[in-house]
């Protein structure tokens, strides 16, 4: 399972969600799903920028544990 850890990454950088949504350019409801594991995809293109905006890697954001089962 791939595991989204927009949390941590925020609360280092103290930026609050409405902040990330407006300077990455999607909409609040589309983050809350991506912070929450929910999110089924991510654009490239929304991972670059979610990295630009936080000077973070992809593997900061992203990690993936196989041995976690998904909640449905």
């Amino acid at each position: 399972m791939i595991i989204v850890n927009l949390d941590v990454i925020m609360a280092k950088r103290k930026i609050s969600s409405g902040e990330l949504a407006e300077k990455v350019g999607i909409t609040p409801a589309n983050l809350s799903i991506l912070k929450t594991n929910k999110a089924k995809a991510i654009r490239f293109s929304t991972l670059e920028k979610l990295c630009e905006v936080l000077d973070c890697k992809p593997g900061d954001i992203l990690d993936y544990n196989k041995n976690m089962e998904e909640k449905n």
